[in-house]
């Protein structure tokens, strides 16, 4: 079983984990190091317990406050899917007027050639 010298608020702990799950112990420690580093700017020396403890509260509130984001935006998806897709009106065009279109640009390059012609 590998084990991992982390550190965590200036403090090196010595950790056990699976074999390929060090990384993931890594990026935990990582996480809680965040937290506890500037407990200990803020708050001076503190013991281990109290440090570790006050690290994963804030950890926690944080999680928490995921959980309720994923909560809300789980129930506007729903809420989103639940209504009828949306459909757009597309225009149709006459097959008069296409018609009329193309005589007209027939017209505009004819007039352009004969005005080509006598330049």
């Amino acid at each position: 079983m590998p084990e991992l010298e982390v550190m965590i608020g200036g403090r090196s702990f010595s950790v056990s984990c699976q074999p390929g799950e060090e990384h993931f112990l890594r990026s935990a420690a990582a996480m809680l190091d965040a937290e506890a580093t500037p407990l200990t700017a803020q708050m001076g020396r503190l013991s281990e317990t109290k440090l570790l403890l006050m690290a994963g509260l804030m950890l926690a509130d944080k999680t928490a406050a995921f959980e309720d984001e994923i909560r809300t935006l789980k129930a506007r998806v729903a809420e989103l899917e639940a209504k009828p897709a949306l459909t757009r009106d597309v225009a149709v065009i006459p097959p008069q007027v296409v018609e009329a279109l193309s005589e007209l640009a027939a017209r505009a390059e004819a007039l352009a050639a004969k005005a080509e012609e006598r330049a």
